[in-house]
């Protein structure tokens, strides 16, 4: 006789009455996978994509073969890479007091995400193009983006640089290589493959780099972007960020029944990794790697960065509702920041001082372009934009009609 047929339904590490747990995660010892040829072949990537790729172990001591792939990153370079964490982390953390406050309608922070984006972004040169989606301003802070610029969109006030064309967090800059967002998530891996396809076309050198999150991994582009890549293999670098949580959405759900995100980029013929997305060391190596890889021609790879997303999704989330409270401390990968500052310091390039002295600093910086920020019109004090903006931009040269309706309303 056999058994009814049943449903399978994933469940979080723990509910919020639970106490957190982690222990199902494998979490490999670092140094244990070494470095791949660029040429890294689908077939030949299982133990990339099944496995973790990790530098720093539990005593913040660069080990393996990763580790001497960066040993021309130094001090210096880590330490601005310390500097690009705390200072995203500083900019989180203000403007979400500000929404608090009334000052501003929406921010979405990335809380214990910062290395990912901060780390890969060094590794690109001018031209490259991220398609990310809003958890990402990461990138925008490690390519020295305007901190007025990035704010001023939040605020949606007189220092916005796209007028208040997007919503508060969808920023873009052609200039800093960050495609326009779009709040359709999904949409970004498409685009990401279409415009590396173009450049291979063109033989400009530039390359693409695609991010999407564990949740949307369930979406239709996603896959299609994967075919293409597959069949085309133009350089793109198909970055996934498993942060663990889609809005109120445990990972289990989106990966059905496969291993790990990595390994489903395999199966469309795609070499894939998994990175320990904690680890800034890590994620410059691999960041290091994949981008030498797709520059040569080698075709596109996929990346799974394993994270935790500490905050909430959103300003408009309560995530006491879905998950333990004490989820994010009890997380085994530990902090990003005190990670490489633990390495800073083991290396005698840090110490507890200097960075206490150097999150006052750079508080104080954000704190100041804040100010700045606010005084050009917040919720709270409006200074509303001239209505004349929305004729901007719009055309090369603008049609009669809208010549005409600009001068009924009077500009």
């Amino acid at each position: 006789m056999t058994g009814q047929p049943k449903l399978n339904f994933p469940h979080p590490p723990a509910r919020p009455d639970q106490t957190p747990n982690f222990s199902a995660i494998e979490i490999p010892a670092a140094g244990a996978l070494d470095v791949p040829p660029l040429d890294l072949q689908s077939v030949d990537s299982r133990d990339y994509a099944n496995g973790m790729i990790r530098v720093l172990d539990d005593e913040g001591t660069a080990v393996g073969p990763w580790a001497e792939y960066i040993a021309d990153l130094d001090s210096d370079a880590l330490l601005q890479g310390l500097r690009d964490m705390l200072r995203m982390r500083a900019v989180d953390k203000r403007l979400l007091n500000a929404q608090r406050q009334g000052k501003t309608s929406f921010y979405l922070q990335c809380t214990g995400e910062e290395a990912i984006g901060c780390g890969f972004q060094r590794q690109l040169s001018g031209g490259d193009m991220n398609f990310p989606t809003y958890r990402q301003q990461s990138l925008l802070i490690a390519a020295d983006y305007p901190l007025r610029d990035l704010m001023g969109q939040v605020y949606s006030n007189g220092c916005d640089p796209l007028e208040g064309r997007q919503l508060p967090i969808m920023h873009s800059s052609r200039d800093y290589g960050f495609f326009s967002i779009s709040g359709n998530l999904g949409t970004q891996y498409i685009q990401a493959v279409g415009w590396a396809m173009a450049n291979a076309l063109s033989e400009t050198g530039e390359i693409a780099a695609g991010w999407i999150g564990d949740g949307a991994t369930a979406s239709n582009d996603f896959h299609a972007a994967l075919l293409c890549a597959s069949t085309y293999r133009p350089p793109v670098i198909l970055n996934i960020v498993n942060n663990q949580w889609a809005i109120s959405t445990y990972t289990g759900v989106a990966t059905g029944g496969a291993r790990t995100y990595a390994a489903r980029a395999r199966g469309y013929g795609i070499p894939a990794l998994r990175v320990d997305g904690n680890d800034y060391l890590a994620v410059a190596a691999v960041s290091k790697w994949a981008v030498a890889r797709t520059r040569a021609g080698h075709g596109p790879v996929a990346i799974e960065w394993f994270t935790y997303r500490v905050a909430a999704h959103s300003t408009s989330d309560d995530p006491s509702a879905y998950r333990a409270k004490d989820e994010a401390a009890a997380w085994p990968l530990g902090d990003p920041v005190a990670r490489l500052k633990t390495h800073l310091i083991g290396r005698g390039a840090w110490s507890e001082e200097r960075h206490v002295q150097a999150e006052a600093e750079i508080l104080d910086e954000v704190t100041k372009v804040q100010k700045e920020v606010e005084a050009q019109g917040t919720f709270v004090n409006p200074q509303p934009t001239s209505p004349a903006t929305i004729f901007k931009g719009v055309y090369a040269e603008m049609p009669a009609h809208l010549r005409r309706q600009r001068q009924e309303m009077g500009y």
